[in-house]
This record gives C-alpha cells, sequence and structure tokens, in this order.
C-alpha cells in the first residue's frame, strides 16, 4: 500500500481551500474518488484520511461498544466534526471554518504525511510540537523499531 509521506506548505485561501499537492493526490486509491474526510485530529492538527481509509477507520468504531464513555467520547467528537472534501479541478479541498478555527489555520497550512492519512497543521503549531518532541526522538524510535 503506497503512504503519504514528506512536508508540504500551501497556502489557504480566503474560502478555506487548501491544494493537495500533486504528489500526494497521486497515491489516492480509486476507491477514495479523490475524496478526503477531514475531522479534528491529535495535537491540535486536523487529520485528512481518504474516504476508504475512513470507512475503515469507521468500521473501527463501530466495533466499539456504546457503553464505554471513552469510546463515546472519541466517536463523538471525530464524526461531528468530520467533513468530506472532494479534490476540485485545482486539487484543493475545502475545509470547513469549524475546523480551520479548531486548529488556528490562517494563510499558511503544514500538510503532513503520515502512512494512511494526512496531518493539517499550523506551521508555527507543527514547529512547537516538534520542538517539544526532537529531544525525545530517540527514545521513541527505539520503543518502535528496536
Amino acid at each position: 500500500m503506497p503512504a503519504f509521506r514528506g512536508q508540504y506548505t500551501n497556502t489557504l485561501d480566503d474560502k478555506g481551500r487548501v491544494p493537495v499537492p500533486a504528489k500526494l493526490r497521486r497515491i489516492l486509491d480509486e476507491a477514495a474518488a479523490d475524496t478526503f474526510v477531514i475531522t479534528t485530529g491529535f495535537d491540535g492538527c486536523l487529520f485528512a484520511f481518504p474516504l476508504d481509509i475512513w470507512e475503515q477507520k469507521e468500521a473501527q468504531l463501530l466495533e466499539q461498544s456504546f457503553t464505554n464513555p471513552r469510546a463515546r467520547k472519541a466517536v463523538r467528537l471525530l464524526l461531528a466534526n468530520a467533513y468530506e472534501s472532494t479534490c476540485d479541478r485545482q486539487g484543493r479541498i475545502n475545509i470547513p471554518q469549524n475546523l480551520i478555527d479548531w486548529a488556528h489555520l490562517e494563510k499558511e497550512v503544514l500538510i503532513n504525511g503520515t502512512l494512511d492519512h494526512l496531518e493539517l497543521w499550523s506551521p508555527a503549531a507543527f514547529e512547537a510540537y516538534m520542538g517539544d518532541i526532537r529531544t525525545t526522538f530517540e527514545t521513541l524510535a527505539e520503543d518502535l523499531f528496536f
């Protein structure tokens, strides 16, 4: 399965549209139909899942017990803010204002490839986040790979 990777910075226009780099759009499976589901992410970013991957995530959420309060909270937050956006002819996706506000996006959006989805960050927030984890990278990598 092809993976999203790399970092790109693009402009957010006045209508809430941001271009998805062509290199990343080419990775989309045909089943995604050039559509992303954008929702609240972790650590202050937004997640943009290809539609086909999002449908797999929804199936996983359906397996969670509705009696589990943590699962209910996560499902509510993710789905209440989930917005489907199909790339237009210029390869742009539209981000709704409530998500722009949530992630503190302004004129630029940093797009970070993270294997099966994209993260959309305020460049300043991403830099602050990376500054915090740079000091622990070796420990994190050891936990994952060694």
